[in-house]
């Protein structure tokens, strides 16, 4: 079983910054996209960032040129660097992994447990 473990969250000022980690554990073959995304409270989970196996990443407009997404494939393990932070980046932050545990199995998705921002103005 593949488990996700987010960590780095917590409260931060507006303008401030957070290193959000997310770390693997279990039986991995291989780890393909990545991604972040997030919940805030009355509303529904979006997109904020992936990042595939290759490195190519891409993000959603309102985080773009603030965000940047890394992995560490060695380590399977995804990070989410959020500088210049808004109130309205406050959610719950939820690490996203599309695993293959053997090479006979399919992909499949894996989620963490969130890690919550808060963002004071």
């Amino acid at each position: 079983q593949v488990q996700l473990v987010e960590s780095g969250g917590g409260l931060v000022q507006a303008g401030g910054s957070l290193r959000l980690s997310c770390a693997t554990s279990g039986s991995i073959f291989r780890i393909n996209s990545m991604g972040w995304y997030r919940q805030a409270p009355g509303k529904q989970r979006e997109l904020v960032a992936v990042i595939t196996s290759d490195h190519i990443t891409n993000y959603v407009d309102f985080v773009k040129g603030r965000f940047t997404i890394s992995r560490d494939n060695a380590k399977n393990t995804v990070y989410l660097q959020m500088n210049s932070l808004k109130p309205e980046d406050t959610a719950v932050y939820y690490c996203n992994a599309h695993v293959v545990t053997s090479w006979v199995q399919p992909e499949y998705q894996c989620w963490g447990q969130g890690t919550q921002v808060t963002v004071s103005s």
